[in-house]
């Protein structure tokens, strides 16, 4: 996957995390170097702790897994729709669900391919007919910008709202992760807390004038990891490096220009050994620092909506002044080992 035919731009979006129930409130506590972490008791192995991110919620949310997912995906929907002003059938939305490997607890009854349909009764709003559900994880989230490109220029697309939706905090995936030794705890510094969430992005051929958080996207790749977190050997970082050098292929992004990276970088070990060997073979302009922001610090693993939310950490870093640099690279790894990059800029307005 090559740099994209033209730029595209992040205008807006909508989250709800276990850092704050809408945008704003996540990147504020995120900005801040807050944490949602918390402790919670688990059922198997009875009375045992385990660090985990959840969002604060009524408990008639979470009457089933699959309620709860779509309690998280029609919020940041409607957030992120609701300032443009559109009609939901001019906007193309691709959700990325739990990967289809993880057998979701919510989709045990229900296919996910079907989770579209639920998500369009509870907003009340039919979305045009290029609309998926898409599986992949967290990095096919940035792997879409590509398709959400081409998407922007068909008849009646006005705008394409992309993003993920997940929980890591269930009875299935926390056994699963354990039986793993994956988990942090009090026997493994070096281990991912569970989190859950929903975030989305909104996509246009051109900034708008009325959203303050907005950056430019210039380039997208992808590639598989044949060692995923998954496979028993470690990663050796080869295709992060092959999708960050397809992000900067064309014209408008070079090695030498981006000044910090967004990832969704877990605490994993196996994620700390993947980018110290990764970004060490891409990035080899000598630099004082590189620095990065890792929201899985604030919310934990949020898993498919990890991809979009550093989409939208980096706009905001761009249009509340505290980014460190004009250019970007964003990051995402997902657990059966898509990995994507894409390099976003701030907006230069005339």
């Amino acid at each position: 996957m090559a740099s994209l035919r033209a730029p595209i731009y992040v205008v807006g979006g909508g989250a709800v995390t276990p850092a704050g129930l809408n945008a704003r409130q996540t990147l504020a506590a995120i900005r801040a170097s807050l944490s949602a972490f918390e402790q919670r008791t688990l059922t198997d192995p009875f009375g045992a702790e385990q660090t985990v991110s959840r969002i604060p919620s009524h408990y008639s949310l979470r009457h089933t897994e699959k309620v709860w997912l779509t309690s998280m995906a029609t919020r940041a929907v409607a957030e992120a729709l609701e300032p443009s002003g559109l009609a939901a059938n001019a906007s193309a939305l691709l959700l990325v669900a739990p990967e289809a490997f993880r057998e979701h607890p919510a989709f045990a009854e229900t296919p996910a391919t079907e989770f579209l349909t639920g998500l369009q009764d509870a907003l009340g709003e039919t979305f045009h007919a290029t609309s998926r559900i898409v599986d992949g994880g967290a990095a096919a989230c940035i792997g879409l910008l590509d398709r959400a490109a081409n998407l922007l220029v068909t008849p009646g697309v006005e705008q394409v709202l992309l993003g993920g939706v997940d929980s890591l905090v269930n009875d299935k995936d926390l056994a699963r992760l354990r039986a793993a030794n994956r988990l942090k705890a009090e026997d493994n510094a070096q281990g991912l807390v569970p989190g859950e969430g929903a975030v989305v992005v909104c996509l246009r051929r051109a900034p708008s004038p009325d959203v303050q958080t907005q950056c430019t996207i210039h380039g997208v790749g992808a590639a598989l990891e044949e060692n995923s977190v998954l496979a028993e050997n470690y990663s050796q970082g080869r295709a992060l490096v092959a999708a960050c050098r397809a992000a900067i292929e064309g014209e408008g992004a070079t090695e030498s220009g981006i000044k910090f990276i967004v990832s969704n970088d877990n605490g994993e070990r196996y994620s700390a050994w993947e980018g110290l060997i990764g970004r060490s073979r891409f990035y080899r302009t000598r630099r004082e620092i590189l620095p990065m922001a890792l929201p899985a610090m604030t919310v934990g693993d949020i898993g498919a909506g990890a991809g979009a939310l550093t989409l939208l950490i980096a706009a905001d870093s761009f249009t509340k002044g505290y980014a460190p640099g004009r250019v970007a690279m964003c990051e995402a790894r997902s657990e059966a080992g898509m990995r994507a990059a894409a390099v976003v800029s701030e907006v230069i307005r005339a």
